[in-house]
């Protein structure tokens, strides 16, 4: 294979100078969701189709590749799309959400379910609906687990409820339910039927080649029992049972033969490792894809569950696969652009094409496809970015007071000197989570205007092994705050940022860090923004427990993340940062989701009262029919404009 032709197509293609003095952007391109996203490629590799926005309108298109000529689409109104996949070539599975209101349940809740496009029909139907026996009271009806042969029919799991009572059944208010395995026609509205019957406790199903229920996985919050059954000879089998207050193994598919689950969890060097359990047995193997600088993160599976491949952590994504010429072909590809992200986004079957999205570098996400040993184009996800106005994300680290390494992404502005910088520190939700060098909105509008942006991957992100992880366990406001002050004060010493020009930024997790940042060290910033952020601690356990039950997996991660547990009875007041408004001598703007239901809207509207009633400065932006994620466009342009004008007040 002449790998050259494509790694000189990749260099001539997105190789530019770097421009500067650049006339920065408006805002509100970097607040608008991109163009275009969710590229998918039909079987036959002849067709795309995409989410695109036009005229504030989102739309489901369908492409011919070769010609570009529009075959099909159709408005996706009052729904957020996520997900899209051809299961031919003629009929797309979309996975969308939309707030609405439930039966019996008080206030509007994202509810995600799944649709189906025929092409031929120009048709748009939802596949599973609240009633007829599905349970009105579920968020979640977009779970497909497998097709039959002729891709008529869809196996999709969902709460059923039942009048008679037994032992698989919870009762919710009158109702008792309990997770179904259902059956649902694709070729046309039919109503579902049930064709095998759960437990209460049940939270996956595995499916055979003709959707025939082969395995299934529970797990009971009540006595923190683990378990995985597989079905033989009619009955079900345990292969699998653990006690444990939340989950920490993760089954996501199935291997080609279909005999063995695909398991990953924590291996002996500290990583997330793949690993398969034999359906005959419980057997685990050795470990099979597995890197002691990485943790297997995504597992790789085709619309039936059947895994080909991982995807592991990193700052930009690396890929490893039974195949042993596409395991280096990715290699290949990412070393002939080491600078850049390149996302696997969808494949044909036989792997003659395959689509890639390109961040990082000066990139802002552009689509190729990769066929017949070369790149070709097809399309940018937000055209009005060009590659002179994106600024670079490099990789660095220090060391924090303790002496353990913190991993962290600084975005620079392309127009400025790289000395004495204004900066925005900007630490990440979750916290479990991590940043990657992608096209990350926020920052790229901060460096746009010539703003340095830090973010520490701070102890408790994930991505850098589980001691890093575990590291933060019990640490809020306390190491994990230090992290982030310590990356403030590496920076200063190294005369890059201007300490008297820092604000700190976050959204959830992160929300909770700045408001930490200006209330446990007042002295250390200029100004913060909070956007759905935690400021009590003791409420935000409250809120987990009410919404999930205080024998939940939910509730106990948090119990064990938080690390409440052995902790004296003043802990959760030492950490929250409403209790120290008094402390609090900059500038604060608060930004909250009126329909948040991960980080209650109260967290931020307490708050704010709080610090008027000690006469502080601080601003709050309501934003009405918003979630946790700030789906909506107008949400987004609204705190992107408060954040513009916040920071030119007392930033810049």
């Amino acid at each position: 294979m002449r790998q050259s032709h494509f790694i000189i197509f990749l260099i001539i293609f997105l190789s530019f100078p770097s421009i500067a003095n650049i006339k920065p952007l408006p805002l509100e391109v970097y607040a608008q969701y991109p163009e275009i996203s969710l590229m998918t490629i039909s079987p036959d590799g002849t067709r795309l189709a995409y989410r695109t926005l036009q005229n504030d309108r989102e739309i489901l298109l369908i492409k011919e590749i070769e010609t570009g000529k529009t075959l099909g689409g159709v408005v996706l109104s009052g729904i957020d799309a996520k997900s899209a996949y051809f299961i031919d070539n003629f009929r797309v599975i979309l996975r969308a959400s939309d707030y609405q209101k439930m039966p019996g349940f008080t206030g509007m809740h994202n509810v995600s379910s799944a649709f189906i496009y025929d092409l031929k029909s120009k048709e748009i139907r939802q596949l599973l609906t609240p009633g007829h026996g599905v349970y009105k009271g579920q968020t979640s009806l977009g779970s497909i687990i497998g097709l039959s042969p002729d891709k008529n029919t869809a196996y999709m799991p969902a709460y059923y409820t039942k009048s008679s009572s037994d032992a698989n059944t919870v009762t919710y208010g009158q109702e008792k339910i309990t997770y179904t395995l259902m059956k649902v026609n694709l070729a046309k509205k039919k109503r579902p039927k049930q064709i095998f019957i759960g437990t209460h406790d049940a939270v996956d199903f595995f499916v055979d080649k003709d959707g025939e229920p082969i395995a299934r996985e529970r797990f009971d919050d009540k006595y923190n029992l683990h378990k995985v059954q597989s079905y033989i000879d009619g009955e079900w089998v345990d292969i699998f049972t653990e006690n444990t207050p939340y989950r920490y193994r993760s089954f996501a598919g199935l291997t080609p033969d279909r005999k063995s689950l695909v398991m990953t969890t924590t291996g002996e060097n500290g990583r997330r490792q793949y690993f398969t359990m034999s359906l005959k047995d419980g057997t685990i193997s050795e470990p099979i894809f597995n890197r002691d600088d990485a943790d297997v993160e995504q597992v790789l599976t085709n619309i039936q569950r059947v895994v080909y491949g991982v995807r592991y952590s990193g700052y930009k994504p690396s890929y490893a696969f039974f195949s042993k010429n596409l395991t280096k072909n990715f290699a290949l590809i990412q070393e002939a652009m080491p600078d850049n992200s390149f996302t696997l986004v969808d494949h044909t079957p036989n792997w003659s094409k395959m689509i890639f999205q390109i961040e990082g570098g000066e990139q802002a996400g552009e689509y190729f496809m990769f066929a017949n040993n070369s790149f070709r184009f097809l399309a940018a996800s937000r055209p009005q970015i060009s590659a002179k106005d994106v600024s670079p994300v490099e990789e660095y680290s220090f060391e924090a007071r303790d002496g353990l390494t913190i991993p962290t992404l600084l975005t620079y502005p392309k127009s400025k000197n790289r000395k004495k910088l204004p900066t925005v520190v900007m630490p990440h939700g979750g916290p479990e989570s991590y940043d990657k060098i992608e096209f990350d909105w926020l920052a790229q509008y901060l460096s746009s205007r010539g703003i340095l942006v830090i973010q520490p991957q701070f102890r408790g992100s994930k991505g850098f092994g589980i001691d890093h992880l575990t590291k933060g366990r019990g640490e809020w406001g306390k190491k994990i705050q230090d992290d982030i002050t310590d990356a403030v004060i590496t920076l200063s010493k190294e005369n890059i940022i201007d300490p008297d020009r820092v604000c700190i930024f976050g959204w959830s997790y992160g929300g909770y860090a700045a408001l930490a940042g200006a209330t446990f060290t007042p002295d250390l910033y200029k100004c913060a923004i909070s956007i759905n952020g935690i400021s009590d601690v003791e409420e935000m356990l409250a809120f987990e427990r009410r919404e999930y039950g205080k024998n939940s997996e939910t509730y106990s991660y948090w119990q064990e993340v938080i690390n409440t547990k052995g902790k004296n009875s003043n802990f959760i007041e030492s950490i929250s940062p409403i209790n120290y408004v008094d402390d609090v001598q900059i500038p604060i703007l608060l930004i909250h989701g009126q329909r948040d239901k991960v980080v209650d809207f109260e967290q931020s509207d307490d708050f704010f009262d709080a610090l008027e009633d000690a006469d502080k400065e601080v601003q709050l932006v309501e934003l009405k029919g918003e979630g946790h994620y700030l789906l909506k466009n107008e949400s987004r342009i609204k705190a992107l404009t408060a954040i513009d004008t916040f920071i030119n007040k007392y930033l810049l």
